[in-house]
C-alpha cells in the first residue's frame, strides 16, 4: 500500500495506495472535525484547494449526528460527498482534552459529553466500531494522549496500557472488516507511539508496536505545549525504529516550519487545525511569512493576501477587501481566509514533494523553514 520512491537524508517521497484513491506523500490532511471544515468550506471546495485527504473526528461524530446515522447514510464519504481518502482520529486526543470530565480504566475511558454532560464510555472496541460505521479510509487506534510533562511511572504504565488497547483494536478491526455488511471492509488501522518526552519510553514503545505489522504508524502526544525543539528531538529518537515501508504520521502538527522540519526528520503525514483556526481570526500564511490581515496598514492595500499565491481568494480579492470583511464581521471573511490558508498548506506540500523529486529539499528547507515562521 505504501511505496517509498526516494529519500534525501531522512526526508521521504512516496505513494500511498488506498481503497479511496492514491495519495502522494508527504501530505497534509485538512481537518474537518465534524465532517466539515470550519469557515464554510465544502467538500467540493476542497478539490479546488488541492486537498488529498480530509481528517474527521470519531468523538465528535459519535456525539452528533451519531455514527449509526452516518452508517445508515452510507458512511462518511457519501454523507459529506467526499470521494478521496478520509482519516478518522480515534477520540483519544479528545479524552486528553476532557481531562476534568474523564476516568481512565483498563477497559476504556468513562467521560462526560462536552455538549450535554451525558455519560459516555469509549474503549478500543467502541472506537473501532464507531470508525467502522463511519467507514473512513484510515482508522486510528484508541490510545491515551498524556500531558507533557507527566511523571515517568505514569507515562510508562500508560504506554503499556496503550499497547494492550492496540491489540484489542487490531482484533476488533479484523472482526469488523470481515463482518457482513461492513461499508469499508478494507479499512486500515494505524498505531500510535506514545511515551511523553522520555526517550527510552518512546523507543521501547515504537519497537513493540512496530512488530504488529499495522498499516501505518503515528507519533502522538506531541504539539501539546512542549517546545518545538523537544518535539523534533523525540521524532529523531523514534524515526529509526519506525517501519520503513509504512507511512509515518506526526499527529496535530503544525506550523509550516514544523511541517518542513518534520519532513526533514522522516515524517510523511501531518494534520492541524491551525490553518483554518488562524484564518478565522485574520491570520494568513504567505510565502514571505505570517500576515495579520486586520492590521490598519492593510486598509487601502490593493494587493492579494499573497502576491505569490494563485488560490481563489488571491485571484479575486484584495487585502483591503478581506480586512473590511473582518472588521464588518462578515462570514465571508473567514471563508476567504480559510480558503487561502488551506490552499497554501496543500501547495507547501506540493512544493516539498517537487523538491524531493528534484533532489533539492535541503535547499528548500534552508530557504523556507525560518522564512515561513517570520511575521510580516
Amino acid at each position: 500500500m505504501f511505496t517509498l520512491l526516494k529519500k534525501e537524508g531522512h526526508a521521504r517521497r512516496g505513494v500511498f495506495e488506498t481503497v479511496h484513491g492514491t495519495i502522494q506523500t508527504p501530505f497534509f490532511m485538512n481537518v474537518g472535525t465534524s465532517a466539515a471544515i470550519k469557515g464554510g468550506i465544502s467538500s467540493i471546495d476542497l478539490v479546488d484547494l488541492k486537498c488529498q485527504v480530509e481528517l474527521c473526528n470519531t468523538y465528535h461524530l459519535h456525539l452528533r449526528p451519531g455514527d449509526q446515522l452516518i452508517r445508515t447514510m452510507g458512511g462518511l464519504h457519501k454523507f459529506m460527498n467526499w470521494k478521496k481518502p478520509i482519516l478518522t482520529d480515534s477520540g483519544g486526543f479528545q479524552v486528553f482534552s476532557l481531562s476534568k470530565l474523564r476516568r481512565i480504566k483498563e477497559e476504556g475511558v468513562y467521560f462526560q459529553s462536552h455538549i450535554d454532560g451525558k455519560r459516555i464510555f469509549m474503549g478500543p472496541e467502541e472506537s473501532m466500531r464507531i470508525q467502522s460505521n463511519l467507514a473512513s479510509t484510515i482508522a486510528m487506534a484508541f490510545d491515551e494522549c498524556i500531558e507533557n510533562p507527566s511523571p515517568f511511572k505514569y507515562v510508562k504504565d500508560s504506554c503499556a496500557r496503550t499497547v494492550r488497547w492496540l491489540h484489542r483494536c487490531q482484533e476488533e478491526m479484523a472482526r469488523l472488516n470481515a463482518a457482513e455488511g461492513t461499508i469499508n471492509p478494507k479499512q486500515m488501522l494505524f498505531g500510535i507511539n506514545q511515551g511523553g518526552t522520555f526517550d527510552d519510553l518512546r523507543v521501547s514503545h515504537i519497537k513493540e508496536i512496530a512488530g504488529l505489522d499495522l498499516d501505518g504508524y503515528a507519533i502522538g502526544g506531541l504539539a501539546v505545549g512542549e517546545p518545538a525543539e523537544v518535539m523534533y528531538h523525540i521524532i529523531e529518537q523514534v524515526e529509526p525504529f519506525m517501519p520503513v515501508h509504512k507511512p509515518r504520521y506526526l499527529m496535530g502538527v503544525g506550523t509550516p516550519q514544523n511541517i518542513i522540519e518534520g519532513v526533514y526528520r522522516g515524517v510523511d503525514m501531518f494534520d492541524c487545525v491551525m490553518p483554518s483556526r488562524n484564518a478565522r481570526h485574520g491570520t494568513v500564511f504567505t510565502w514571505d511569512g505570517i500576515l495579520h490581515i486586520t492590521n490598519e496598514k492593510h486598509m487601502t492595500d490593493s494587493q492579494p493576501l499573497d502576491p505569490k499565491c494563485d488560490c481563489p481568494t488571491c485571484r479575486n480579492f484584495s487585502r483591503a477587501y478581506v480586512r473590511h470583511l473582518f472588521k464588518a464581521n462578515e462570514q465571508l471573511a473567514g471563508r476567504l481566509a480559510v480558503q487561502h490558508n488551506l490552499y497554501f498548506y496543500n501547495t507547501l506540500m506540493e512544493k516539498i514533494r517537487d523538491a524531493l523529486d528534484e533532489d533539492r529539499f535541503t535547499a528548500f528547507r534552508d530557504e523556507y523553514s525560518q522564512k515561513l515562521a517570520a511575521r510580516i
